[in-house]
């Protein structure tokens, strides 16, 4: 989903409904999505509709998801506000220490969540649980993405790139569901949502460019090489990974769509197929019955057949007996 629901929707409830779903294993993702959608369709059409556009998590994201249903990931999250406090203050022995702390309390989740994964029948392969390692230290670099992998809602992995905020955008199922993440200071809540905008700010804005030079035309092709801005290129190779990121979620939305589509058209035809037997059970139960019903008109009929000859005999013999009786007289 995108990150926001329509206003007609009810976060929590969705929230509640999605947070399941996401710990369903990836093959049966589809159809309980369908068998939510539909148990809730009469009674709540845009639950249902809303409940129809969640889309499967990446396979990462569903096993920060599963450590996330058993608050296993408090630990882990609860240590960000020391690290980020030993980096600001520049203690080596601190950084060191917590450093050291954080790659055992990761290693040891990514054990975890691979041994749930494989107990519900996907084993992780090692880049997936690269990318579980790379979310949950993502979410030690800031309270928002902290609030996000403790959500139960993440649909994607997240990374931390330096001292930027973690980008954020597309990542929940249902942003206006995650609890305000604390800031860390004196200053109230953060919303979530405004850390996904502190995320595109810091992608989108650089460092400011003087005015260019008049061109020379003796600078070298070496010294156009020295003039390269790094932070520039590294920004245009996020921003192309963040576009092929989104058009691959784009495409899996699709797909989940479209396997939707499929199953509601192969129930729909089910469906058709039992009525027809249904219909033809019945059409076979009339064909019996008519069949039964021209043996018994039939019989019937002989018999009606027999009364009329036998009411012609009755009356033929009482007419012989009245011409007996006046001729005895």
């Amino acid at each position: 989903m995108g990150d926001g629901q329509s206003g007609d929707v009810d976060s929590a409830a969705l929230a509640d409904v999605a947070r399941d779903l996401l710990r369903t294993a990836p093959g049966e993702f589809v159809a309980d999505r369908t068998t939510r959608q539909r148990a809730v369709r009469t009674d709540d059409r845009e639950l249902a509709a809303a409940i129809g556009k969640l889309r499967k998590p990446t396979p990462a994201a569903w096993i920060v998801d599963l450590l996330a249903s058993e608050n296993a990931l408090d630990d882990a999250v609860d240590l960000g506000p020391a690290l980020r406090q030993a980096q600001a203050s520049a203690d080596p022995q601190q950084i060191a220490t917590l450093r050291k702390q954080r790659s055992q309390v990761v290693a040891a989740l990514a054990d975890a969540g691979a041994a749930r994964a494989e107990a519900a029948g996907h084993p992780p392969t090692p880049a997936v649980l690269e990318q579980v390692r790379a979310t949950i230290e993502a979410g030690m670099a800031g309270p928002h993405a902290g609030a996000a992998i403790r959500s139960g809602l993440l649909l994607r992995p997240l990374e931390s790139v330096g001292f930027e905020d973690v980008d954020l955008t597309d990542a929940l199922a249902v942003p206006d569901a995650v609890p305000d993440a604390w800031s860390g200071s004196d200053a109230p809540p953060i919303p979530i949502t405004a850390g996904r905008r502190g995320a595109r700010r810091s992608r989108d804005s650089g460092p400011a460019q003087d005015a260019p030079d008049e061109p020379d035309a003796r600078k070298s092709p070496a010294a156009d090489e020295d003039q390269r801005d790094p932070a520039a290129e590294r920004r245009s190779a996020r921003e192309a990974e963040a576009a092929a990121r989104r058009a691959s979620r784009d495409a899996d939305a699709a797909l989940d769509q479209a396997e939707s589509a499929l199953e509601d058209v192969e129930d729909r035809r089910t469906e058709l197929h039992r009525r027809r037997r249904d219909l033809e059970r019945q059409l076979s139960a009339l064909d019996h019955e008519r069949a039964d019903l021209d043996v018994e008109a039939e019989r019937l009929g002989q018999e009606r057949d027999d009364a009329e000859a036998a009411s012609d005999r009755a009356r033929e013999a009482l007419v012989v007996a009245r011409r007996h009786r006046r001729g005895g007289s």
